[in-house]
């Protein structure tokens, strides 16, 4: 086995750690934060992730892993490094390296032994190039260090099943020597393991990653034509489904993807292509979609309601996928200012991020109107004039609509997730506003509707 230092406890970082002290490497994790080592420390994650707490405090007891600020130490005798740091996205669509260039710095200033430094983040196709270079630059010690591309695929919400389990671990190397120390460390994973040149490896991140964003917003967009046309989205995507060459993932219509991932590599992609005098029009079109869905159900609410000015609005679910305490460009970031401004009453649940979502918007008066967190749904519904959904958490799909019915003063709801069926709502008596499908339309508005009609 071998001895593995991580650099970053994200998402990235630390499940990648825990998951190598799961299959017998002896992990020290490293970050610079020391209240949030100290929390590892003791057995607690400092993000949401399933099934990730229990590994921390299990491998913590076999003394395959552990934390610290103290990079040199974990640095120093280290057989392999694996960067996991963030490269968030700059103004001009960009990543940010400096996390990177950081930590690249501390390695070779650090390192005493050859070792093989691995980048797991995010980075443009040619970084791992730089990388290298950065760190001979500033290498003490004369050792071999030598740089290895190996980008991840988890999904937040079940990243430790996804890393444990990966339909492929994928390696970029320049030399037999860095492929057979890669595949020796990921060798217990018993996982297919596709072998490439650096920039390859670089390059099957991002065309991955925004593929899926691809067939998202192209669902998206077919989904509001739907509307348009009478057809429903949902019918569409089970027929398309059946089509082995499109298959069953990611054919699921909402209000836009969201996340750490696929906004970022999106306009990351699309920013290298212009850097390179070329135009990803498909890409582009990806994010054009994307931005115009986050708020597609507020322009449906703006035009059914007169204002929202003094109106009780529910907001359920605020993550920007269950399974996570991640707002990183949620739908919600982008709607609850929007009624705010507009002076409503929000009351707002979510099972795991109301306390993140807090940070942004403090609880009680906000801009011109008023947020208050719940820990129950049927708080935040009863006596409600509007209900948004912006996340398809399990609890809020366990709400019957006959629920909304009976506490909500006003049943209209707008579904970002399309979580109901369109004729239990409309049994239940529900006003029911979906994406890519047709509305139900209350009792009484069709009364309305029909002598509005006669008498025209």
């Amino acid at each position: 086995m071998f001895k593995i230092a991580v650099a970053g406890t994200g998402y990235v970082g630390l499940v990648a750690g825990v998951c190598f002290a799961e299959v017998g490497h002896h992990v020290t994790c490293v970050d610079m934060d020391e209240r949030k080592v100290n929390t590892m420390k003791a057995g607690v994650s400092p993000i949401y992730e399933t099934g990730l707490e229990e590994l921390m405090q299990k491998n913590d007891k076999l003394g395959r892993i552990h934390y610290t600020t103290d990079y040199r130490t974990a640095y120093r005798d280290a057989d392999a490094i694996f960067i996991g740091v963030g490269t968030p996205e700059q103004p001009d669509g960009s990543a940010d390296l400096s996390y990177i260039a950081t930590v690249a710095r501390q390695i070779a200033e650090s390192v005493e032994k050859d070792c093989l430094v691995v980048v797991k983040s995010t980075v443009p196709v040619g970084t791992n190039d730089k990388v290298e270079q950065f760190i001979q630059d500033f290498l003490i010690h004369d050792v071999k260090i030598e740089v290895a591309s190996n980008p991840e695929f988890l999904a937040q919400g079940s990243a430790v099943y996804d890393t444990l389990h990966a339909e492929r671990i994928i390696i970029g190397t320049e030399s037999k020597w860095a492929e057979e120390i890669l595949t020796q460390i990921y060798e217990p994973f018993h996982l297919p393991i596709v072998s490439v040149n650096r920039r390859s490896a670089e390059m099957i991140k991002y065309a991955s990653n925004d593929f899926l964003a691809l067939k998202i917003s192209y669902m998206n967009d077919i989904a509001n034509l739907c509307e348009l046309v009478g057809a429903d989205i949902q019918d569409v995507a089970k027929g398309m489904s059946y089509d082995e060459r499109i298959g069953s993932k990611f054919l699921n219509a909402g209000i836009g993807f969201g996340g750490s991932c696929f906004p970022k590599d999106t306009k990351a992609l699309d920013y290298m292509a212009r850097q390179h005098g070329y135009e990803l029009k498909t890409v582009k079109a990806a994010i054009d979609v994307n931005k115009e869905q986050k708020t597609l159900l507020y322009k449906k609410a703006s035009s059914r309601l007169i204002t929202f000015h003094g109106l009780k609005v529910a907001v359920l679910g605020l993550t920007f996928k269950p399974g996570t305490d991640d707002l990183r460009e949620s739908a919600s970031l982008e709607n609850v200012p929007l009624l705010l401004d507009q002076g409503a009453e929000i009351f707002a649940y979510d099972p795991v991020g109301a306390e993140n979502f807090s940070k942004v918007f403090p609880e009680g008066k906000n801009r011109k109107g008023t947020i208050i967190y719940v820990s129950d749904i049927e708080q935040a519904l009863d006596g409600a004039n509007v209900c948004f959904i912006f996340t398809e958490w399990g609890e809020i799909k366990a709400v019957t609509p006959e629920r909304y019915m009976q506490l909500m003063k006003t049943p209209l709801v707008y579904d970002g997730r399309n979580i109901y069926s369109i004729k239990d709502m409309q049994e239940a008596g529900v006003e029911y506003h979906s994406i890519g499908r047709k509305p139900t339309i209350r009792e009484g508005l069709k009364e309305t509707k029909t002598l509005e009609l006669q008498n025209t």
